[in-house]
């Protein structure tokens, strides 16, 4: 599958291991990998954890872990998207996404999201998505209602979500 997907104010695609590998002390050997320059408050503080898991990724592994949101505009990663991993048995995958602080309210999440899961969708092992997010969490609610998510439930204290092809 092309790992890389457009929209029309960004650019989506898998974060390269290389920069994954030099997150978060190096970041001018990560915006050269990435070809942006970074937002000042990108990568955000939950993202330092996966950022190994990134870092060992096989090539054909990336696009199921995390992408980078380039600002067409700026050349700017903006935020970023992605898989909590490859589809599991059961064809579903778990997405999960975050935009920087000033860029927010732009629907940059929506655009990101409805993208990206179109091209999960487009993978003949991804039968469903999956999300989940606090229940105070409004923006990503909203978000993710906007992509055509529906409410599954609730698990330890977060909203559930599934979005399945048409």
């Amino acid at each position: 599958m092309h790992a890389s997907v457009d929209t029309s104010r960004l650019e989506l695609q898998p974060l390269p291991a290389a920069a994954a590998h030099a997150l978060p002390g190096d970041r001018e050997a990560a915006a050269f990998a990435l070809g942006a320059q970074l937002a000042p408050d990108w990568p955000h503080r939950e993202l330092h954890d996966v950022l190994p898991l990134q870092a060992g990724a096989q090539p054909d592994d990336e696009p199921f872990g995390i992408w980078v949101m380039i600002e067409r505009e700026t050349k700017t990663v903006v935020g970023d998207i992605g898989f909590l991993g490859p589809p599991r048995d059961d064809g579903t995958v778990e997405i999960g996404y975050s935009v920087v602080a000033d860029r927010r309210r732009r629907g940059y999440a929506t655009e990101a999201a409805a993208a990206l899961a179109a091209w999960a969708l487009g993978d003949d092992r991804v039968h469903a998505i999956v999300a989940g997010c606090e229940k105070g969490n409004g923006a990503s609610i909203r978000t993710l209602e906007k992509v055509g998510f529906w409410r599954t439930g609730e698990t330890e204290g977060q909203l559930r979500w599934r979005l399945e092809p048409d």
